[in-house]
């Protein structure tokens, strides 16, 4: 029997076709480490390892990627709270995390990209989509996306953005030009850490 997937988009579910025959890559969207692992973490990461496993037993060559976001303003805030370096705060909860995955049984990943080994790409992605209309600088010296340039915003969740407006969970960021932007390059402020950027320590 076919692989079929849910696919967001379309909202139904659709025959398996791998980009490439004889081959998948999955990128599975890991952990923000301000804290340790918790049962809603690990469900997602059974779930992607069900999958990878399944395709692999059917013969696809899987290469199975899973990002670690070890720079956040929660992981600065737990390290302010508990007086220690955020680097040690995310060394320590990427360690549960291992820890918690192999009780599991969870298979290793192929790659484990963090995000502060990627600041040039991260940079270098910003600096496209500047170019190309769709993010600014807002008055606050942080990188904005610009929802409004981007016509599909809202199709994966289903929700047109007056929706998600009226839903907004937390108080706009001072910078923005609307509520539903979001920061790609956060300014830094005093006492945290920083990388420097073609437009402001960040």
């Amino acid at each position: 029997m076919a692989l079929r997937l849910y696919n967001t988009l379309t909202r139904k579910k659709e025959p398996f076709v791998p980009v490439q025959e004889g081959k998948v890559g999955i990128y599975m969207c890991g952990m923000t480490v301000q804290d340790r692992p918790h049962m809603g973490h690990m469900r997602a990461f059974i779930a992607g390892d069900v999958l990878r496993r399944y395709l692999t037993y059917q013969g696809y060559q899987v290469t199975y990627v899973q990002n670690f976001t070890d720079i956040d303003d929660k992981i600065i805030l737990k390290a302010r709270a508990e007086g220690e370096d955020w680097r040690k705060i995310a060394e320590r909860n990427i360690e549960a995390y291992f820890r918690v995955a192999d009780q599991l049984n969870i298979l290793r990943a192929d790659y484990y990209p963090r995000a502060t080994l990627y600041i040039q790409e991260i940079l270098e992605l910003v600096r496209r989509l500047m170019d190309q209309g769709v993010a600014y600088q807002g008055s606050d010296g942080s990188i904005y996306f610009d929802v409004s340039k981007f016509p599909g915003y809202g199709k994966l969740s289903g929700k047109r953005p007056e929706e998600l407006m009226a839903g907004a969970r937390v108080e706009p960021e001072a910078g923005k030009r609307n509520p539903l932007d979001f920061a790609l390059w956060k300014a830094w402020k005093e006492g945290e850490p920083y990388w420097y950027s073609p437009w402001t320590p960040g």
